[in-house]
């Protein structure tokens, strides 16, 4: 037996009750601290007054049937407690209260355990879904943590992939504007040159014309 089992069998489990969303809560559990644990809430229900240790005896129960389960029932109704429990059919304008006996005498009755092996077996159902509600949170922390790695490769797959790209462009920027200074070189050259002819041809068509005169006088 696990030191943690030793240690709860000093406390009896109890049922604890509250509201979340569109459900009422039931667990049994050996303190408020074990229900929030079970209820997977960090603040403190018990001191706003929005959980309680329950006395009625059909949540009892059903609570103690699957110690450390979390029981669920439409918010607003008096349906049985179930591990799955279908969406309300409308929303009552106030939270609904938890429903008390009657008699001081049926909490009594349905409270207190004088069987210890029943008292030892409950605690042990409690541990063995503590574990399986630590095995599933452990399950979803390493399925989160493996989707964020793959969002990570790929965000730094797409990282490079602009990156790469980002470098092609500037090596074709540079490549384009050599070629442009390239060009514009021979350009100017170009207009040199063809200067260069049409001056020449002037000059030719002067020296021409001049001939022609001096033939015809």
């Amino acid at each position: 037996m696990s030191w943690r089992v030793s240690f709860a069998m000093a406390r009896k489990l109890k049922t604890f009750t509250t509201s979340l969303g569109f459900f009422d809560l039931a667990v049994a559990a050996p303190s408020m601290k074990a229900a929030l644990e079970a209820w997977g809430i960090s603040r403190n229900l018990f001191h706003q007054g929005l959980a309680e240790e329950t006395t009625d005896p059909d949540t009892i129960a059903a609570a103690m049937e699957k110690p450390g389960v979390v029981l669920r029932r439409a918010v607003g109704t008096q349906n049985p407690f179930r591990e799955q429990a279908d969406l309300p059919k409308s929303l009552p304008i106030h939270a609904p209260k938890q429903k008390r006996p009657e008699k001081r005498a049926v909490r009594k009755k349905t409270v207190q355990r004088n069987d210890p092996a029943a008292d030892k077996a409950a605690i042990i159902k409690f541990e063995e879904a503590k574990a399986r509600r630590e095995k599933e949170r452990r399950r979803e922390e390493n399925e989160r943590a493996r989707e964020q790695a793959a969002a990570e490769r790929e965000d730094e797959h797409r990282q490079k992939a602009v990156a790469k790209a980002e470098l092609a462009l500037h090596r074709a920027r540079a490549r384009h504007e050599e070629n442009l200074a390239r060009l514009e070189k021979e350009r100017q050259d170009l207009d040199k040159r063809l200067e260069a002819e049409r001056q020449r041809w002037r000059d030719a068509e002067e020296k021409l014309y001049a001939k022609i005169r001096k033939a015809s006088s």
